[in-house]
Formats: structure tokens, C-alpha cells, sequence
């Protein structure tokens, strides 16, 4: 589905989740316009949230673009303290690795944009899951979303 650009605007305080589900980490969203190859999402923490899980994409590339706040984040790298205003870009594979948390007493807010690689498979280090997903239906005529947990 192909959106166009009325109506959408990052300073809004308008939600499509409000970080309810545990891999959400408390972080409410919203899903941004997109195109067939070119996706972004608003992200907004409060004070002390542990932002979404830990991950890498084998397919897609993302963009992290801090609106307001410092948000920490991790990657295979440590933890640094991010400024407003700051663009991070992470790479396919484990080098790109990334969460986002707010370690602050104020909401942070950042935009990521990411490539809607379909398939892709992403990684999650710290459960050890694998999660496989496309923009196509699966066999089954429903989307094709699966994760499972990975055994060495």
C-alpha cells in the first residue's frame, strides 16, 4: 500500500501502539508514510523506557534520525548518549545491531527510516530469536511473519 504525505507530521502526538507488548520496550508509535521500498516509523520514549529489543536486519537498512531528547543507544560498539539532532545509520548484517533507550528524565523522540527489504530475516542477540517475515503472502494467504528461537 502506497501512502501519500497529507496530513502526516512527526510533531504529533498521535499513536498507533503505546509500547504495550514486551519487545515494544514502552516505546509508542506510529507508522510514517511509506512507498514500496522506503518505510519509517515515529518513535517516542518516556523517561526510563527500555525502547525496543536489541536487533539486526539481514535484508534492510535503517536511518535513526533524533528529534528531541538523548536517547542511549546500543550497539556492538557499547553505549554512547545521543544528541538532538543526530543521524545514525545502520548497516545489514551484525555490525548493524542497535537498540534505543531513554536513560533520561525527559521523552525522547526519533524517527527511523528504514529500506522494506521483502523478504527479511531479522536477529534478535539477546533471545537468541530469528524472525522471518515478507510483504507477500505466505502459501497460506496470510502474511508471512514467523520467529523462532535459534540453537547453536
Amino acid at each position: 500500500m502506497l501512502n501519500d504525505t497529507g496530513g502526516a507530521s512527526i510533531l504529533r502526538d498521535e499513536w498507533e501502539s503505546l509500547g504495550e507488548a514486551p519487545h515494544e520496550g514502552e516505546a509508542r508509535t506510529r507508522r510514517l508514510p511509506h512507498g514500496e521500498i522506503l518505510g519509517a516509523t515515529l518513535y517516542e520514549l518516556p523517561p526510563g523506557a527500555p525502547g525496543p529489543v536489541y536487533h539486526f536486519h539481514h535484508g534492510a537498512e535503517e536511518l535513526l534520525i533524533v528529534l528531541r531528547g538523548r536517547p542511549t543507544l546500543r550497539t556492538p560498539n557499547g553505549e554512547r548518549q545521543l544528541e538532538e539532532g543526530e543521524v545514525v545509520h545502520f548497516r545489514r548484517g551484525p555490525e548493524g545491531a542497535h537498540k534505543c533507550s531513554n536513560q533520561t528524565d525527559q521523552p525522547v523522540r526519533y524517527v527511523m527510516v528504514g529500506t522494506r527489504a521483502s523478504p527479511d530475516a531479522v536477529e534478535y542477540p539477546d533471545t537468541r530469536q530469528l524472525s522471518v517475515m515478507a510483504l507477500t503472502s505466505s502459501q497460506f494467504g496470510k502474511p508471512l511473519w514467523d520467529i523462532r528461537t535459534l540453537e547453536e
